[in-house]
């Protein structure tokens, strides 16, 4: 519905509220050695995806807690138990039978041992470009979490090398590709199981070495794989649900993110703060949306921009404008649900069968835990909530470029327009950005091919969900770049009109690395300064230190 011109439009005075082609390709990060003044993340204890990023990207040591080395301890002696009933016990998956197609294949006594070591080197058969350290580090913390559970059947050792590799930077080299999302992420998995075997390839202080090799440079010594062993560390969704849960970290800065390029761009557009009224927003009570309403009152407060057109005749403002806690809101709510479901899995045992130990007697009960599609779903969405992002950012740079939307800025934002083209191509730049997500926001979780004979004729593609997601994410921190990079220049353009406090805040740690557009240059190193900026939390820090925290 339409809004009276004497709605006076630019009000604004609210009080103040409150990388690449593959971006999964190894990251230039240096692990040190465990350091004693940080606090260890506790393996069998609940964890947070903050957690999983700390580990990952910061190198934050882990340790198993005492309880869980006692759980996987009893655990285990069951499994031994079994064991001991030689060729006269009863077949149970994955200790004395094949796998898969072959489950039904009963293995000698003597074979056990050889038939782990096996099912490790078999699976190793992903392809493709290597995963980034992050999401290595997240996967192994994932493994060791699932098994120091206490339900896997295995060894405290298993647990204490992986937390060996992760405190002292050993890093398997694991390929990207090659995994359905059920029985998990197997190939990648095996590429994970391989080094603690000693065999493999990992990557330790900065170069990449043969499994073994690099296990010895760091210390540690290699396991020899006992009953259940191979198969405890292969099943299960540690490849997509580390890489979503650093995903889900990332996007939720980018949400934030997001609401400070729209109140930049509505500062250069001359637009109205009065959409984000919090009366609108309790009327239509979603929390998203509310959060974003809330984010953009207290990044407006306050503006000479917005006070110069108090009574301007404009009504309304564009939908990219006027509706960013709606667009905005939504996804927040998405990836909130969605950080939910990947918190829940990291806290989840998804190995298969699994010992229970609360009966009479140990029961081991083989199920469909490794199964990926609770994560699949998540990541699809995630993805889809997060291109939203760059949609009505894109268009948001169009407003701003565009001589007959742009309220009197100058054509593509150029100091001399036609002589020079301002901004033009990286609107275009952003346009292929989104363009190219819409391609990924495709759900990789409808489609499914059994593998296995049969035996598996249902499976996640999830693994492919999260990598989808991963390049998403990248794409929308350059298009929400971009758009900042743009509302700069039209800032710069409203002067000596001054913007909401927050807002040049913003402005001028954006200036202190990015000069004024003057003339034409290659934007292409600016738009990667800003990117720079954005990735690092420099214009949210700014933003807070006169604003108050933003959500």
């Amino acid at each position: 519905m339409g809004e009276s011109a004497a709605s006076k439009h630019g009000n604004g005075g609210a009080p103040r509220g409150l990388q690449c082609d593959c971006p999964l390709e190894t990251r230039a990060v240096t692990y040190e050695p465990t350091r004693r003044s940080q606090t260890a993340v506790v393996l069998g204890q609940p964890i947070t995806l903050l957690d999983i990023e700390q580990v990952a990207r910061q190198a934050r040591p882990v340790e198993l807690h005492p309880d869980a080395r006692e759980r996987m301890r009893r655990s285990r002696e069951a499994v031994d138990a079994f064991v001991a009933g030689g060729n006269d016990a009863p077949r149970v998956y994955g200790i004395n039978t094949g796998f898969g197609a072959m489950s039904e294949t009963r293995i000698d006594a003597e074979d056990i041992r050889t038939l782990q070591r096996n099912l490790v080197r078999s699976h190793c058969c992903g392809v493709g470009a290597a995963l980034g350290t992050d999401e290595v580090r997240a996967m192994m913390m994932l493994r060791a979490q699932v098994l120091a559970a206490g339900y896997s059947g295995v060894r405290d050792a298993l647990v204490d090398l992986l937390a060996g590799m992760l405190n002292r930077g050993v890093h398997p080299r694991i390929p990207s590709q090659g995994s359905v999302g059920a029985s998990g992420d197997l190939a990648p998995l095996a590429h994970l199981a391989a080094v603690l075997q000693g065999e493999g390839e990992a990557e330790y202080e900065g170069r990449v070495r043969p499994g073994g090799e690099a296990l010895a440079a760091a210390g540690l010594e290699p396991v020899v794989l006992q009953a259940k062993e191979g198969l405890a560390l292969i099943n299960g969704t540690q490849m997509m649900a580390g890489t979503g849960a650093l995903m889900m970290r990332e996007a939720q800065r980018l949400i934030t993110h997001a609401d400070v390029a729209g109140a930049m761009s509505l500062e250069a557009l001359k637009g109205s703060a009065r959409p984000f009224d919090h009366r609108l927003m309790r009327v239509r009570p979603h929390p998203g949306q509310a959060s974003c309403a809330r984010n953009l009152r207290a990044l407006l407060a306050d503006s000479e921009i917005m006070r110069s057109h108090e009574s301007c005749g404009k009504v309304q403002d564009p939908y990219s404008l006027r509706c960013m806690p709606q667009v905005h809101g939504a996804s927040r709510d998405a990836i909130q649900w969605a950080s939910e479901v990947v918190e829940r899995e990291a806290n989840s045992v998804t190995d298969n069968p699994l010992i229970f130990l609360d009966g009479a007697a140990p029961e081991l009960i083989s199920g469909g835990n490794f199964h990926g599609q609770p994560l699949a779903l998540a990541l699809d969405l995630a993805a889809i909530a997060i291109a939203e992002l760059a949609n009505i950012s894109e268009r948001r740079v169009e407003q701003l470029v565009n001589p007959s939307l742009s309220s009197g800025l100058t054509p593509f934002l150029a100091a001399s327009s036609g002589l020079e083209s301002g901004v033009m191509i990286a609107q275009v730049t952003s346009a292929s950005l989104v363009s190219e997500n819409k391609v990924l926001c495709h759900p990789a979780s409808v489609d499914s091919i059994p593998s296995s004979a049969g035996k598996e004729d249902h499976v996640s593609m999830g693994s492919v969900s999260a990598r989808k997601l991963a390049r998403v994410v990248e794409n929308v921190w350059t298009c929400l770049s971009i758009e900042i990079l743009a509302a700069l220049f039209g800032i710069d353009q409203r002067r000596p009109l001054r913007p909401s406090r927050a807002v040049d805040a913003c402005c001028g740690s954006l200036h202190a690395e990015v000069a004024a557009l003057q003339g034409d240059r290659a934007l292409y190193q600016d738009i990667e300064t800003v990117r720079s900026l954005v990735r690092r939390g420099v214009l949210v820090d700014a933003i807070e230190q006169v604003a108050g925290k933003l959500l």
